[in-house]
């Protein structure tokens, strides 16, 4: 079934838009991938932590490119072979990082207990796919390998993200299928990108008006795929996998304003089809991004309860 959309956003979502309407700021498509990164850090950077935790860590670790940067958030829960949380951050592949996730990030580890690593892969244009996945990729072995050093369960991890990073994650989880790779015990996907978007009848109902626009997702699009060949491969679009059976369970989260509302349910629905225990939480009043919008000046409160429903979906998976 189609998720739908409220007859109007959520009333605080409303005053957000239009407080980003009234910037000043040119939009991403008219800057560089350098200028539009810069001022999606100004964006979503700054104040202090929602969350203080026991320990967080930055490291790098090896890639097929060189090391990655990686953040371990760890809330200090007691006793050993814990769940692990390795998490993808959103932004088109073309933009975001570990600094702009990094509230997502501790509550995921706070509302848990479990440790979390968040991934600073590769963005294009400079590495184009699929080079950024092929780095998510790398952190999950990683993550299976070190994750007793974590006092994690090396067969309890669940991958997660948001935008390019529930794509990211998803595709990772069907290399690590198709590979015979590590363990993955759980798949979160927040608004994911999994198909062709402009396919859909949400990319026509929200291409303009709710903060993530159609010409933003072709911009993103045209730095991340090289070559145009690349946008029908399964692992860069998973829905388009011809057998998706065999995948780990999945939380799957979609808001009614955003142009990929129907991509994302889609998914679910495929997943389901192919009996893979799936469960879809659709927030028709929401748009895209309001999953980081969970502290001041933007709190929703719908955000919050998006991470109730999703913490809830993990610990029954895990535990």
């Amino acid at each position: 079934m189609t998720p739908d959309r409220a007859p109007q956003p959520h009333p605080d979502v409303q005053s957000f838009l239009e407080l980003y309407e009234s910037l000043d700021a040119p939009e991403f498509t008219e800057v560089s991938p350098t200028r539009a990164r810069e001022m999606f850090e100004q964006m979503r950077v700054g104040g202090d932590p929602i969350v203080d935790l026991e320990s967080v860590e930055d490291r790098t670790i090896d890639g097929p490119y060189g090391e990655i940067p990686i953040r371990i958030y760890d809330p200090g829960t007691a006793g050993e072979d814990r769940p692990l949380l390795v998490y993808f951050h959103g932004g088109g592949w073309v933009i975001g990082s570990i600094e702009t996730h990094d509230n997502t990030c501790r509550k995921l580890a706070d509302e848990t207990g479990y440790p979390v690593v968040s991934v600073d892969y590769g963005l294009a244009p400079e590495q184009p796919f699929p080079e950024g996945l092929l780095e998510c990729y790398a952190a999950l072995e990683w993550a299976s390998e070190t994750a007793p050093d974590l006092e994690a369960d090396p067969d309890r991890i669940a991958l997660a993200g948001d935008s390019a990073g529930g794509n990211l994650a998803a595709a990772t989880a069907l290399l690590a299928r198709d590979r015979d790779g590590p363990t993955v015990a759980h798949q979160l996907l927040v608004y994911p990108g999994t198909g062709d978007v402009t396919q859909t009848d949400a990319y026509e109902e929200n291409g303009e008006g709710y903060f993530l626009t159609a010409e933003d997702m072709a911009w993103f699009r045209g730095h991340y795929f090289e070559r145009e060949i690349d946008q029908g491969n399964i692992y860069a679009m998973p829905r388009l996998a011809d057998d998706l059976s065999d995948l780990p369970p999945a939380t799957v989260i979609t808001a009614g304003f955003d142009p990929l509302r129907d991509d994302g349910g889609a998914y679910a629905e495929r997943l389901t089809d192919a009996g893979v225990p799936t469960s879809h939480h659709h927030y028709d009043d929401m748009i895209h991004g309001f999953f980081g919008m969970i502290a001041k000046p933007i709190d929703l409160e719908p955000a919050h309860e998006a991470y109730e429903a999703a913490v809830a979906d993990l610990q029954a998976s895990l535990e």
